[in-house]
C-alpha cells in the first residue's frame, strides 16, 4: 500500500458521510490517508462531500462484479465495505475473486440466507435461537406483520388484525408472516468479528426513535443477556466483520427475540463508535495487519440524535 494511502470502496455507501469521515479519521490516526469511492445508482448523492462516486449497476445485474473488480483496478481499491443488504452477496463474492483486496463479511452463503428473512428465520428456528412465532398461510394467528423476503428500510411492511385483511395480502409466498407484538422495544448490537473469529466489541443499543427502518434517536446500554445471545448467533453462523443483530423485547411477556443479522455496517452505528467501540479503527488496522485488541469499555447511555443536512447539486454544464 503505496505512499501510506488506503483506498475504501463502499457499496451502496449514498447517504453514509459520517461512517466514511470516520474510516478516514481512523486511518489519520495511524498516518494513513483513506480515500473513500462509493459505488451507487446515481451521482448525485451525499457521499460526494467527502469522495469519489462511480455510477454503478443494480446489485441484480450480472454484470455487477465484473464492474466493481474494474473499479477496484482502476483506483487501486484496499477495502470494500457493503452498505445495503443488496451488496452483501456482492461483497462477499469480491471476496473470493479478489483476494488482495480486504472484504470483512461473511462467506457467500451465510449472507444469502441472512438476506432472505424467510430462509433466515428457518435457519434461527433451527439453531434454537428465540425468534417470533413464524406462521404459514394456513397457521396465521392475528395480530401478524408481513416483511418482504427480501428488502429492507421498513418497505412494504404489513401489520394484519383480522384474516380478513391478511387473505387480501398478494404473493404471501413473498413475504415472511410472523406474529405481531405491539408492546415492545426495539435493540440491535453492533459487533466486530476479526477475520479469526474473535469478537472484538459488542455494543447493545435501543433504537428510540426509527424512520425508514434507521435509527435517528439511539442510545447505548450494558444488556450481558443481550451480549451473550450475539455472541451465540455469532458463533452459529461463523460472521466476520462489522455485523449489527436486531432485537425484540417482548415487554408483556419479558422475552428477548432475534428479528435480523446484517452482516455489514448498520447506519447506526455511529452511536456505537462514539460510545468507544473503534469499529472503523478495526477494519482500517485489519486491512493493513495491525494486531486488534478487544474492548469492551464503551459508554453506556451514549444517545445519538440524527438531523437532515443538505447536499446540493447543480445541473452540469
Amino acid at each position: 500500500m503505496k505512499n501510506q494511502q488506503l483506498t475504501v470502496l463502499l457499496l451502496g455507501g449514498a447517504r453514509r458521510v459520517s461512517l466514511a469521515e470516520l474510516l478516514i479519521r481512523s486511518g489519520k490516526r495511524i498516518g494513513y490517508k483513506v480515500n473513500i469511492v462509493s459505488y451507487d445508482l446515481s451521482e448525485e448523492v451525499p457521499i460526494s462531500i467527502v469522495g469519489k462516486v462511480i455510477k454503478g449497476l443494480r446489485w441484480n445485474d450480472p454484470g455487477v462484479v465484473d464492474d466493481i473488480e474494474r473499479v477496484v483496478k482502476e483506483y487501486e481499491v484496499n477495502i470494500i465495505l457493503p452498505f445495503v443488504n443488496g451488496a452483501i452477496e456482492i461483497a462477499s463474492i469480491c471476496k473470493d475473486k479478489m483476494p488482495d483486496v480486504f472484504v470483512p463479511v461473511t462467506d457467500f452463503d451465510t449472507a444469502s440466507k441472512l438476506f432472505d428473512k424467510v430462509e433466515a428465520a428457518k435457519v434461527f428456528k433451527e439453531a434454537g435461537l428465540p425468534i417470533p412465532r413464524t406462521y404459514t398461510v394456513l397457521s396465521a394467528q392475528m395480530p401478524a406483520i408481513a416483511k418482504p423476503r427480501k428488502g429492507g428500510s421498513s418497505r412494504g411492511i404489513h401489520i394484519f388484525n383480522n384474516m380478513e385483511e391478511f387473505m387480501h395480502l398478494q404473493n404471501l409466498q413473498n413475504y415472511l408472516v410472523q406474529e405481531y407484538i405491539p408492546n415492545c422495544k426495539e435493540y440491535t448490537v453492533d459487533c466486530y468479528i476479526s477475520s479469526k473469529g474473535e469478537i472484538l466489541t459488542s455494543v447493545p443499543r435501543e433504537r428510540i426513535e426509527i424512520m425508514g427502518g434507521e435509527s435517528t434517536r439511539t442510545r447505548t446500554c450494558r444488556n450481558e443477556f443481550l451480549e451473550n445471545l450475539s455472541k451465540e448467533v455469532i458463533e452459529k453462523f461463523s460472521l466476520r466483520g462489522p455485523v449489527n443483530l436486531q432485537f425484540l423485547h417482548d415487554i408483556d411477556a419479558d422475552r428477548y427475540l432475534l428479528m435480523e443479522v446484517n452482516p455489514r455496517l448498520g447506519g447506526g452505528v455511529i452511536c456505537s463508535i462514539y460510545a468507544g467501540a473503534p469499529i472503523t479503527d478495526y477494519i482500517i488496522n485489519e486491512a493493513l495487519g495491525i494486531e486488534l485488541s478487544p474492548c469492551n469499555d464503551w459508554a453506556s447511555g451514549t444517545l445519538m440524535a440524527r438531523y437532515f443536512k443538505e447536499a446540493i447539486f447543480y445541473e452540469k454544464d
